[in-house]
């Protein structure tokens, strides 16, 4: 009956620490849990209470994941219709050093990658229900800037982009970063 009280205050993502406030033994509370299925491992020292209504999504758990952090690139371009494309991969842009390929994730069907950025370039997001999510135009030069290239540059939609924003946040980067911006613009302003 105590774990009950226990995951009533519990919010839907919580953190092994979270636990430890309420009891003493956290391992054995949540091993009990985990076995009765009133909560749901995501990553190490991570959960999900089952035991509260919904489901968390793939953009609130990944930067639930690292904090702080914003989805960005082809991911963040998708839920803005900048590219119609539906990604596999979930890219979570973060000042954390934990990241790299052993630090990915499968969450949802959906892989969710973790890439460190440099403090002068963290800016540029919203935040959304549980999440911080990338403007369309930030989503981009962060993926030319990790990707060292336009991602699916034939389906893109540059029409959703305000390029007057793309060349502002583009300043922030290094040379090529902002001649592809640059580029992209211009194409954009031809095709007007």
């Amino acid at each position: 009956m105590m774990s009950v009280t226990i995951l009533k205050q519990l919010p839907l993502l919580f953190r092994h620490t979270d636990v430890e406030k309420f009891i003493g033994n956290a391992n054995v509370f949540l091993t009990r849990a985990l076995a009765k299925g009133f909560v749901e491992r995501v990553a190490r020292g991570v959960y999900i209470n089952t035991f509260r209504e919904g489901r968390p999504g793939i953009e609130e758990v990944a930067c639930f994941l690292r904090t702080p952090s914003y989805v960005s690139c082809e991911w963040a371009l998708n839920r803005h219709g900048v590219l119609l494309q539906s990604p596999v991969v979930c890219t979570v842009l973060t000042l954390d050093t934990a990241v790299g390929v052993k630090r990915n994730l499968r969450f949802g069907g959906v892989t969710i990658e973790f890439s460190r950025i440099a403090p002068r370039l963290f800016n540029g997001f919203e935040t959304r229900e549980g999440y911080n999510l990338a403007l369309p135009e930030k989503a981009l030069l962060d993926a030319v800037h990790l990707r060292k290239a336009i991602p699916f540059r034939d389906e893109l939609e540059l029409d959703a982009l305000d390029m007057d924003r793309l060349r502002q946040f583009a300043q922030a980067y290094a040379g090529p970063v902002r001649r592809l911006a640059d580029e992209l613009a211009a194409s954009s302003e031809e095709e007007r």
